[in-house]
């Protein structure tokens, strides 16, 4: 299918095609730790939850097809951690290498920049998962660190990298006492 390629907030209605792009990365690959997908219902109460605190649910699609998902969740529940938020993001397998990711997850950081967001941590199952360090890399994710044998997948222990990327003025500027983006 060719057309263009509209990045929009998720709707109730992507669930179901949410719920199967997951699916495949829990049962196929290390994206997730997952061992077990989730049905439809977890899933959209995961994505009402992180709705419902005001952070970005994105989709990519093409002629009423969801090809990928991002979001932004809390780093950590801890009101220290306001500022920091995580990102996820799934492709379809069969339109992984098509530019998605990077479309997906520069809205992303566009939009968690706007809403005060002063810190992205990318928290990436597996070591040799080279397309998502690279994807982070380009949009300017930094190393911080690996996590050796933290998981336990498929038979063998896998690894987790770290990577963070500031948001707009990062930590170069106090952060505002009130108004903070959750807490």
């Amino acid at each position: 299918m060719s057309g263009p390629v509209l990045l929009r907030p998720s709707q109730e209605g992507d669930v179901a095609a949410i719920t199967a792009i997951y699916r495949y990365h829990v049962l196929h690959g290390l994206a997730s730790f997952e061992e077990e997908p989730p049905a439809s219902d977890e899933i959209a109460r995961r994505r009402r939850e992180v709705v419902a605190r005001g952070l970005p649910y994105l989709v990519a699609e093409r002629g009423g097809r969801v090809l990928g998902y991002c979001y932004a969740s809390l780093y950590r529940t801890r009101s220290a951690y306001r500022y920091t938020v995580e990102d996820s993001i799934y492709i379809d397998n069969d339109e992984r290498g098509r530019g998605l990711g990077r479309m997906l997850l520069s809205e992303l950081i566009a939009q968690c920049t706007a809403q005060g967001y002063r810190q992205m941590v990318a928290v990436i199952g597996g070591s040799e998962q080279w397309p998502s360090i690279g994807l982070h890399r380009a949009l300017g994710f930094a190393d911080v660190g690996t996590l050796r044998a933290v998981g336990f997948k498929f038979g063998g222990w896998v690894d987790t990298v770290l990577m963070q990327r500031a948001l707009g003025p990062g930590a170069t500027t106090p952060a505002q006492t009130t108004g903070a983006p959750y807490g």
